[in-house]
Formats: C-alpha cells, structure tokens, sequence
C-alpha cells in the first residue's frame, strides 16, 4: 500500500512537471509578443498552480484519513492490551488465592499433627515420670 502512494505521487510530481516543461517550451517557441507571452504564462503559471492547490487539498484529506485510521487502531489496540491484561492479572490473583487456600491447608494440617505428637510425647514423659517414680518408692521401701 505504502508502495502504491509512493507511485502516485511519483506519477503526479512527474505529470505537474512536465506540464510545466511543456507550457514553458511551448510559450518559448511560440511565435506572439511580449505581452502575450506574459499573459500565457500567467495563465498557464495560476493553471498548475490551481493543479497544485488541488493535489495539496487531496493530500491532506488523505492524511488525515490515515491519521483518523491509525487512531482508531491504536484505540484498538490499547482496549485489547487493557482487557488482556485484566484477565492475565485476575487470572494471577486466582492462583494467589488458591496457594494460600493450600498453605492454610497444610498448615492446620501440620499444626494438629504436631499437636497430637506433642501430646503424645507429653503423655511418654508423664508415663516415664510415673514409673521413675513407682521404681524409685519400691527401691526406698525396699
């Protein structure tokens, strides 16, 4: 596309030019007075300069199409990054949430366990106590 507008003003430049080669040689050879030469190349001057005017207005309105285009992409682009975006950051808050859903987990479950070893070796120690002193009243009555 860009290739295309590139041979078209190609085209364009090459045609307003040679137009005003040709108006001038014309004038040049062309057998009338002074004023009459000057009056045509007047003439011929506000023809292409009118040319030119016309091309100038074309180009802006094409400008400004693309410029209105490459803002609506653009605007496209940036709410399909942002709605990305939100689904990539709910998607990390999700698996935040579930991690710390196991954690929790794993540690009430590591909690109780060493709570139930606590009473456990609470209990042996008790139990070891107990006999130790059962032993050491049968040895003293002994």
């Amino acid at each position: 596309m860009a290739d295309d507008n590139g041979l078209g003003k190609g085209l364009i430049v090459g045609f307003l030019t040679g137009s005003i080669v040709g108006s001038v040689v014309a004038l040049l050879f062309a057998p009338k007075s002074g004023k009459e030469l000057r009056g045509d190349i007047k003439e011929k001057s506000d023809e292409l300069l009118d040319d030119v005017e016309e091309y100038v207005e074309k180009a802006k309105v094409k400008a400004n199409a693309l410029i209105n285009d490459g803002k609506k992409k653009s605007e496209s682009l940036i709410a399909d990054a942002k709605q990305k975006a939100d689904g990539l950051l709910e998607e990390a808050q999700k698996i935040l949430r579930d991690a710390k859903t196991k954690t929790d987990d794993y540690l009430e479950t590591g909690k109780s366990r060493v709570e139930e070893q606590s009473s456990k070796l609470k209990s042996a120690v008790k139990a070891g106590i107990d006999t130790y002193k059962s032993e050491k009243n049968k040895k003293d009555e002994a």
